[in-house]
């Protein structure tokens, strides 16, 4: 059956995400984001769908099609309400977000500027971080593992990020399914330290996804994490990434990461209709 999908198209980071604003059945979800993904139609590396919140409190509710937390695409959804909100260039506003793979409201700030909004979002805290030695295709790996409730980061620190290694990268990832089976997405973060550069791929196993991800605010949220809980104390750094920085800020205390935002730029670049066969 052909549905009409309307739909706009963002760039946070050039982490390109559509944001479907018309009305599906949730059992439909996961074919209309693989659909609208591929190189063949609309084109871009997540889809997520906006509902009408069920918090009084909160502008907007973004439901990502394999039910995974996303920071880009929730800086998009604030991006595009202030945006319908007729946000004037350098004017500010406050919004909550209800997001899929998230407790609590998610807090976000937007500034217009030049024509971009400027987004900074409280993001989802790790419940732990610990080092790990991960074994896969009779190979060890030391690592470090950010767990949230509902996803999983691994951090892996490496002198240069290359084809070598993005492979075996993937060969992890799909092997970490096992071991957490219901984790909605995991993450493996190749991190040049020396350099601040992160190679962020995403894997989300129930839409059997895996991206090389030119921009990511979980993943940047995760490294700030890392890097709270090594140094022990407050943060804020640039995270270079192929496309482009994304800043993260992160507070340490007593033995936990105890506060972490992003900032990063978004641009609307286009909004329209779709078809999708489902």
């Amino acid at each position: 059956m052909n549905q009409e999908v309307e739909f706009i198209k963002l760039s946070p980071t050039q982490n390109m995400t559509i944001l479907v604003k018309s009305h599906h059945f949730n059992g439909d979800y996961q074919q209309i984001a693989l659909r609208m993904m591929a190189y063949d139609h609309v084109y871009a590396e997540q889809v997520g769908f906006i509902k009408e919140p069920k918090d009084v409190n909160a502008d907007g509710h973004l439901q990502m099609a394999g039910n995974e937390f996303c920071g880009n695409a929730c800086m998009s959804l604030a991006a595009f309400i202030a945006h319908q909100k007729g946000i004037e260039e350098n004017g500010i506003s406050h919004l909550s977000i209800e997001a899929s793979g998230a407790e609590e409201l998610i807090a976000c700030q937007v500034r217009k500027v030049e024509g971009d909004y400027k987004c900074r979002i409280a993001m989802p805290l790790p419940k732990r971080i610990e080092p790990r030695v991960i074994e896969y295709e009779n190979t060890y790996v030391h690592a470090y593992s950010v767990e949230y409730e509902d996803f999983l980061h691994i951090v892996l620190e490496v002198d240069q990020v290359n084809e070598e290694v993005k492979t075996a990268a993937e060969a992890l990832a799909r092997s970490l399914e096992r071991s957490f089976p219901e984790t909605t997405l995991i993450g493996v973060l190749l991190y040049e330290k020396v350099r601040s550069y992160l190679a962020p791929l995403i894997y989300i196993p129930k839409l059997n996804s895996m991206v090389w991800e030119r921009g990511c605010g979980s993943g940047t949220a995760s490294i700030g994490a890392y890097l709270a809980f090594l140094s022990k104390q407050r943060i804020s750094a640039e995270i270079k990434q192929p496309g482009g920085g994304i800043r993260v800020f992160g507070e340490y205390e007593n033995g936990f990461v105890r506060h972490l935002q992003i900032e990063g730029t978004v641009r609307i670049v286009a909004q329209g209709k779709a078809f999708v066969t489902v």
